[in-house]
């Protein structure tokens, strides 16, 4: 009900013109926002960065870019001189807005400042002029790039972190500070709204005020100290309320996850920086928890499961990997907060540690084995180079999939079962239902129907909830669990897994439901072959049987979204009955 109100308010201020927001007002800085380095000579061979969004879209160097420019489809914002409050949040000439947002999130900034140490010096010129070409084409408070407090956070942290690269953060540039104030200003009067939402806009907002307050503190400067305060404040309740003892995140999302992580991480280093106050041993437990949780989905090479919402978002963008490779993220967070090696091997994902000069970890973490995380729904089982993600509904707060008892099945680093990711925010039908719906995830679906009725483009009615559950257990090398829900009209769904070396048995038990019930299996890219109830490729086999006729069993094409704004086809295995049944779904493999 808390939320509820600050929602109401924040729109009823906004709308209203109550909320400051509406009333703050700035000059855009010019710059100069940097100064050249007096020992970074250049070399015959300088460095130069592959600039890209959502991690495949190729970006251009030659010249600033057109801020304007959706980058999903090419289509421009007609409009970018209203009031950040004037534009809508979906529909209209904007399309998917995060198209617009991402390149300013200020991924290059960092990408040029990394180009410019390496001894690229005409680096320095380009980071200056694509500054001084966002600050002009965004003026204050007008245009999309305005509108979400948490965009303007991110590039807050962006220009933070620049900044200790740059050796700049006692020696600011007035301009860059202003151009930090200016965020601010955005960001202070609707945290009210960040907060209410449980999620990583309460987090990133918080850091941006705790950091851009800390910095305006450092020299002096206007609300400076208070906007610190505030963030502080903000960043212990967000962690005390939305990361739970087992480090399970309120999204409910291996990418939001890592969004959350890189968010205390980058706030870690800039008190350090600053030689701030420490926070809390409650925050330092539940951000040593939140990296524990996602070294415990990474894959050998740093790939994770696909699991809930997936738009895109990496934050610190330091290390030369590709999106999906979380490694740097864990690596980082794992030496602030465990004093750890998260990775044993030296790599790339070391390089955010070396650029912001973080002491060498201690000792390497512990090995990982199965493990339940039982307060957000998740139970891993490994067993001889298999890894299992079971996903089952402990929802605390609102689900963004509706992927009740999805399975995921890695070997080493193939995913042999995976899921959907998200594709987009804002799509046109079938689409915009079927990546967030259980078309998309391993799992049972009934009479055609979602298990949550859809109430809003990002909230479900009737949250499931676990009605049986029997927890991870391990004997002599077999790995044990099962869970189970009832929806909201009655039908059941009982879900046991058993790994044991080369093989993995799922058991569904459904009934309640009127018409059918299918089963989806959805395949890693391959050329699988069905014959009567087994589908092999190569050597992996899945054998499916039930207690009572099979309906249908088919081959049919899916789709999954590893990148936001990218679907790609996938083979899905359809298993259909039209009564109540126990199906077995019997997985082999050979490693060797």
């Amino acid at each position: 009900m808390t939320n509820i109100l600050r929602v109401v308010w924040f729109r009823l201020g906004v709308k209203s013109g109550l909320n400051p927001v509406r009333k703050i007002k700035a000059s855009a800085p010019l710059g100069p926002f940097w100064r050249p380095f007096p020992d970074s000579p250049a070399k015959e061979e300088a460095s130069q960065r592959f600039l890209s969004g959502f991690g495949y879209i190729p970006i251009g160097e030659a010249s600033p870019p057109d801020w304007h420019s959706n980058l999903l489809t090419g289509e421009r914002c007609l409009s970018p001189e209203k009031p950040w409050y004037a534009i809508s949040d979906f529909g209209g000439e904007l399309g998917d807005i995060k198209g617009i947002w991402e390149l300013s999130r200020f991924d290059w900034v960092l990408a040029f400042v990394q180009e410019y140490r390496e001894g690229n010096a005409d680096a320095l010129n380009r980071l200056e002029n694509w500054l001084e070409d966002w600050s002009k084409s965004n003026p204050p408070y007008l245009g999309p790039n305005w509108k979400c407090g948490q965009e303007a956070s991110i590039r807050v942290m962006h220009l933070a972190m620049a900044a200790i690269l740059m050796r700049q953060v006692e020696s600011a540039e007035k301009s860059l500070l202003q151009l930090i104030e200016i965020h601010l200003k955005r960001i202070a009067p609707t945290i009210q709204y960040a907060i209410a939402q449980d999620n990583n806009h309460g987090t990133s907002e918080a850091a941006a005020l705790f950091i851009g307050g800390a910095w305006l503190a450092l020299h002096g400067l206007g609300q400076g100290k208070h906007w610190q305060e505030q963030g502080r404040k903000w960043l212990e309740n967000r962690a005390r309320r939305l990361i739970a003892k087992d480090g399970s995140f309120s999204q409910y999302s291996v990418t939001y996850h890592r969004v959350l992580l890189d968010t205390l991480s980058i706030v870690e280093v800039w008190r350090r920086k600053l030689s701030l106050p420490a926070f809390s041993p409650n925050w330092y437990e539940k951000a040593g928890a939140a990296t524990d949780w996602l070294r415990a989905m990474l894959q050998p090479g740093g790939d994770v499961p696909n699991v809930g919402a997936n738009d895109g978002a990496r934050l610190l963008p330091l290390a030369a990997t590709d999106y999906r490779d979380f490694r740097p993220s864990v690596q980082l967070a794992a030496s602030l907060f465990r004093n750890e090696w998260a990775v044993p091997e030296a790599g790339e994902w070391d390089i955010p540690l070396k650029l912001l000069s973080i002491n060498e970890p201690q000792r390497q973490a512990p090995e990982l084995g199965s493990q339940l995380f039982d307060e957000g729904g998740y139970a891993i089982l490994r067993s001889a180079g298999s890894f299992v993600l079971f996903r089952y509904p402990r929802f605390r707060f609102r689900p963004g999939h509706a992927d009740a008892l999805h399975v995921d099945l890695w070997l080493g680093d193939q995913n042999i079962l995976r899921d959907g990711g998200s594709f987009s925010y804002n799509t046109q039908e079938p689409w915009q239902s079927y990546f967030p719906g259980l078309r998309a995830h391993n799992t049972v679906q009934f009479d055609e129907r979602e298990p949550m009725p859809r109430i809003s483009r990002f909230l479900f009615g009737e949250w499931l909830k676990t009605s049986s559950f029997e927890p991870l257990e391990s004997t002599s090398g077999i790995q044990k669990v099962m869970a189970g829900y009832r929806d909201y009209l009655g039908a059941s769904h009982k879900r046991r897994l058993v790994l044991s070396t080369g093989r993995l048995r799922i058991e569904d038990t459904v009934s309640g439901f009127s018409q059918k019930a299918v089963l989806r299996w959805r395949l890693q890219p391959g050329d699988w072959k069905l014959v009567g109830h087994v589908v092999t490729l190569g050597g992996l086999r899945i054998e499916l049987n039930a207690d009572v006729p099979l309906r249908r069993l088919q081959l049919v094409e899916g789709w999954e979204s590893r990148y936001y704004g990218q679907k790609t086809p996938l083979p899905v295995l359809e298993v259909e009955v039209d009564q109540a049944s126990r199906l077995v779904t019997d997985i082999t493999w050979n490693l060797s």
